[in-house]
């Protein structure tokens, strides 16, 4: 497998989780009594940009189809973090009636539908036709297709472009950047959030880990990603949404608005905990098996099992020896 960005060979293993069926993806009747298939959870990062990233093993139009079955709107959370973010960017942006504002993985139209409310025109992407038939349910214009450059270059263009948690479900995330820049209006914003790497690492998240997720992001792949295409990163929100994620704002490389010390300050905070070499990666692995033996430790004790039997089963369960070398 090569690195999705850099085209590197990749050889360090971030972390393997052994094999899993893909997330979101439930059984029918008629599959219950039959073989489940499971897929390689093995998670890797490149040496030389540090994205980290699992292989696709099962394509995205067979995860993101018509069976889809997240709905963003069902978290009242979620929606008033979209409600907030609309009305943060509406003033931020000085978004109005002449405005064009479009979200890719525009889902059930949990976020559109607070910036149609305020008269701004919108346009949602979304591949999944289960969640954009609600969407077109509440008047917003939404196109059933996966964003890609070629696809891009027949859209409008956006003074606001957001995509919130697609980024790390993108398989061809080069692709995936430059069709955001084919999209931007000379003084437009890109804003897209992502579920961060350096909590994902530091709070142990590996149940975040799964196949939908082809990468683990931080700020400083995201940010070489971004330059490659002539898009520069000039501010980011660290926020608590989904474990903690990032908000980044993007432009056109060429735009004169100044770099914010937001920035700079996230980006010294992931080269602290050395994301920006491969020590920042080469534990979390052995953080994993500790849980887990903890975990079935308690458990068998707790029913009279006894640590030792518990010791014994566990690695069955999971492989544990292949860390980032």
């Amino acid at each position: 497998m090569n690195c999705r960005h850099c085209n590197t060979k990749l050889k360090n293993v971030f972390c393997n989780l052994g094999f899993a069926p893909p997330s979101n993806s439930y059984l029918t009747n008629e599959q219950l009594n039959q073989p489940e298939v499971h897929y390689p959870l093995k998670v890797y990062v490149c040496h030389k940009c540090f994205l980290t990233q699992i292989d696709e093993l099962k394509n995205a139009d067979e995860i993101f189809n018509s069976n889809y079955v997240y709905f963003s709107s069902y978290s009242s959370t979620w929606l008033a973090h979209a409600k907030n973010t609309v009305e943060l960017m509406s003033k931020k942006l000085g978004l109005n009636r002449n405005s064009q504002v479009i979200e890719i993985a525009s889902n059930d139209g949990y976020l559109l539908q607070y910036v149609k409310a305020k008269s701004i025109p919108c346009l949602g992407i979304e591949p999944s036709t289960s969640t954009a038939k609600i969407a077109k349910q509440k008047g917003i214009k939404v196109i059933e297709k996966f964003f890609d450059s070629k696809f891009a270059a027949k859209l409008p263009k956006a003074d606001w472009l957001l995509g919130n948690n697609v980024l790390a479900h993108v398989p061809n995330i080069n692709d995936f950047v430059k069709g955001l820049k084919m999209v931007l209006k000379p003084n437009g914003t890109i804003t897209m959030e992502f579920p961060h790497l350096l909590n994902l690492i530091k709070l142990n998240q590996f149940d975040t880990i799964y196949h939908e997720h082809y990468s683990y992001l931080s700020l400083i792949a995201v940010q070489k990603i971004f330059a490659k295409q002539g898009l520069k990163i000039y501010a980011v929100d660290e926020l608590p949404t989904h474990g903690g994620s990032l908000r980044i704002y993007a432009t056109h490389t060429e735009n004169s608005i100044k770099i914010e010390n937001s920035v700079k300050k996230l980006l010294e905070k992931e080269k602290q905990a050395q994301l920006n070499s491969l020590n920042g990666y080469k534990n979390f692995q052995s953080k994993i098996k500790k849980i887990k033996t903890d975990l079935l430790k308690f458990m068998l004790t707790a029913v009279g099992g006894g640590g030792q039997f518990a010791m014994e089963l566990l690695p069955k369960a999971i492989p544990f020896s292949t860390t980032v070398e």
